[in-house]
């Protein structure tokens, strides 16, 4: 009991602190009309509120044991894990920062795949984008993202430390870029993934979903063709199709009917076209 209890405490803090660092910066941003943005996002801001403690209390911890054992099993050379000791710790962050999210990346463009664009359909969901959207995954989708992941860190040897400092400023990067602020960084978009670029990832408009995957390096959709420029689609308008749903809804979504219907019509169209 005491575990769960500090894992729920721990959790709470982050999020007020994470709540309070972007309250600041909608009230900076929006100044007046912040009121009637907290109004719009607030239903969503409650099933994101749900998701994030679901995922962090109860599924994260189950995660634990099984993610160990797959890290164990890939292990990693003497070799490698003493080159690391020698690399200033800023580079091995940076490092970490960049194989996690290339891996996740790649992770990502196979959510938008028909077999798992049912569970990676909740994150999308959401029609009023706010910091907390990060947090709007199913438990499923959570699941793939945290064994998958760091595998590649984890198999080149790097520090368990620079791995987790890696985590932790991913983490906040992928509550900013979610931020419902128009900034789209400029020239410097096309390096360091923008609240605006990932809004565009969020686009109603199916067409333009399948762009800016990263979460910290865009350079790493422009280096695969994914990148699109944020500037014309500022503010878009964004969700799924499929409609938002309330926590019990998101949690039963990848089961709903028309998943099935979906996987089966897009297959026929790949058999059509070949």
């Amino acid at each position: 009991m005491d575990y769960f209890a500090d894992l729920i405490t721990t959790t709470v803090i982050l999020l007020v602190l994470h709540g309070a660092v972007f309250g600041i910066l909608a009230v900076a941003v929006k100044r007046r009309a912040v009121v009637d943005a907290a109004q719009r996002s607030r239903p969503e801001f409650v099933t994101n509120l749900w998701l994030a403690l679901i995922n962090s209390i109860l599924i994260a911890p189950l995660l634990v044991a099984p993610t160990q054992s797959l890290h164990a099993f890939i292990g990693t050379s003497a070799a490698l894990q003493s080159f690391w000791e020698g690399v200033n710790g800023g580079l091995a962050v940076l490092a970490a920062i960049f194989l996690i999210d290339f891996t996740a990346y790649w992770r990502h463009r196979l959510e938008h795949e028909p077999a798992l664009w049912r569970f990676h359909a909740t994150h999308h969901s959401d029609t009023a984008m706010h910091w907390l959207s990060v947090q709007r995954k199913h438990p499923v989708a959570k699941l793939l993202s945290v064994i998958v992941d760091t595998l590649p860190a984890v198999a080149l040897g790097l520090p368990v430390w620079a791995i987790g400092g890696g985590l932790m400023i991913r983490g906040f990067w992928g509550y900013f870029i979610h931020a419902d602020v128009p900034w789209t960084f400029d020239r410097v978009g096309k390096v360091l993934m923008s609240p605006a670029a990932h809004r565009l990832h969020h686009i109603r408009d199916e067409r333009l979903m399948g762009s800016n995957y990263a979460n910290t390096f865009s350079f790493i959709d422009v280096m695969f063709g994914t990148y699109r420029d944020p500037a014309p689609y500022r503010d878009c308008e964004t969700g799924i199709a499929e409609g938002t749903r309330t926590i019990w809804g998101e949690l039963v979504r990848p089961w709903e009917a028309r998943y099935r219907k979906r996987k089966a019509f897009e297959a026929t169209e790949r058999g059509a076209e070949s």
